[in-house]
């Protein structure tokens, strides 16, 4: 719940506002927390479950989530070359530096293998090339 609201207000929110077909878009690139009998995901199930779902995510979903994962690697990048201490900025991440930097090309692999080959997928491996490059 964020704000007062529940998952199922936020969506009904989202619905009514823009329609079905963006409120569709937006839960095929949006984390679950738990699978469809609700049990609870690991950290490591709902990265695996976000990225067995982009399969049948559609074209503008895969967009969205390319252009999610360019917006937050770009701001710890830039977070990064902002700071004199890095490792600030790694410990907001529970898997550090070496599983977010792997997290951000896993989703770049896995919407390449889908062969999404938008122009944004250029600058998405660009980004998580960066990012895999000050985590090291």
């Amino acid at each position: 719940m964020r704000d007062g609201y529940t998952r199922e207000m936020l969506e009904q929110r989202i619905g009514d506002k823009f329609g079905a077909k963006v409120l569709e878009t937006v839960l095929a690139v949006t984390y679950r927390r738990q699978d469809d009998d609700g049990v609870e995901f690991s950290p490591d199930e709902r990265r695996a479950d976000y990225l067995e779902r982009l399969a049948a995510a559609n074209e503008d979903a895969r967009w969205v989530c390319a252009a999610d994962k360019i917006h937050n690697a770009s701001s710890i990048l830039s977070d990064l070359r902002r700071t004199v201490d890095p490792e600030s900025i790694w410990a907001r991440f529970s898997g550090g530096r070496a599983a977010t930097a792997r997290w951000y090309r896993q989703v770049y692999e896995r919407l390449e293998q889908l062969g999404f080959n938008a122009p944004i997928m250029g600058e998405l491996e660009k980004v998580s090339g960066e990012l895999e490059k000050l985590a090291r």
